[in-house]
């Protein structure tokens, strides 16, 4: 019998039609390791034997002798309290797949699904030598009438991308933008003015920002971070339509489905919410 994960059957090209295909067989206890895994991982915390074990539900006595083995090879480890947490080796594997992810091609599939359910125009932006740019635009199935495009620079002060990764980078690097702010699209003559500070407190409690028919009039626009496991800006994810179009209200869909893909790629990068381990 040919087994399928022989590389010379791989390479020949041969694959079951999804009625002949069937699902390869594993190993049961390594299944449930990987429950005990996915629960740690979804706590976002340490957790006690008993409180693992309910999380991958199973009994503590048959959790116990997986989590011993999980010990003995380092992806677990125990804190002074007792409790399981993410040992040397996850850890290691972790900055793995960490360092071999690209923020802007891994948001790509989640800037096509997000023009597809919002039937909007999405635009990804990276903070560039210049500021806040467009590097990637979905449009829509009606094209909005503006001058964004790809490489784009958006203003820190007038726009609701730029506004989010002024509320994100650090004081230095937010101070020495705002110094250029007048060059880029709707931008100003700007300083780091109280209502300005508290409007970027606003955007990281929030964890978005709108643009409502400013600086284009006619067409609002909400945008949100996406954050990597230091907790540092990645990139920002914009929706954008004609204003009374769609709600733009912060508790409104397309602001929820904006702030689920976003927190959907933080995540993916390694990013834990405070809000998440509630």
């Amino acid at each position: 019998m040919t087994d399928s994960l022989d590389p010379s059957y791989a390479a020949s090209g041969a694959s079951a039609t999804s009625a002949d295909a069937k699902p390869q067989r594993g190993i049961q206890s390594l299944d449930s390791t990987g429950d005990l895994l996915g629960a740690l991982v979804a706590a976002a915390r340490p957790l006690s034997l008993r409180d693992l074990a309910a999380a991958a539900g199973m009994p503590p006595a048959k959790a116990f002798p997986h989590l011993v083995s999980l010990l003995k090879i380092g992806l677990l480890n125990r804190d002074a309290a007792g409790c399981f947490e993410a040992g040397p080796l996850a850890l290691e594997l972790g900055l793995i797949g960490l360092q071999r992810l690209s923020p802007t091609r891994e948001a790509e599939p989640e800037v096509v699904e997000l023009a597809v359910s919002t039937g909007m125009s999405v635009a990804m932006a990276v903070l560039g030598p210049l500021g806040p740019t467009v590097v990637r635009l979905e449009e829509s199935a009606r094209p909005l009438h503006v001058s964004l495009r790809v490489g784009t620079v958006m203003s820190l002060v007038n726009t609701a991308i730029g506004r989010v990764f002024a509320a994100y980078v650090a004081d230095d690097v937010r101070t020495g933008l705002l110094a250029q702010d007048h060059l880029r699209l709707a931008g100003a003559e700007a300083g780091e003015t109280k209502a300005y500070a508290q409007r970027l407190a606003q955007i990281r409690v929030d964890g978005i920002d709108t643009a409502l028919s400013r600086p284009v009039p006619g067409i609002n626009t909400l945008a949100a971070p996406v954050l990597d496991h230091t907790g540092a800006i990645c990139l920002v994810l914009a929706v954008m339509g004609p204003s009374g179009s769609f709600d733009s209200e912060l508790t409104g869909g397309p602001a929820q489905t904006l702030r689920a893909a976003t927190l959907r790629l933080s995540r993916r990068f390694g990013w834990v919410a405070a809000a998440d381990e509630t």
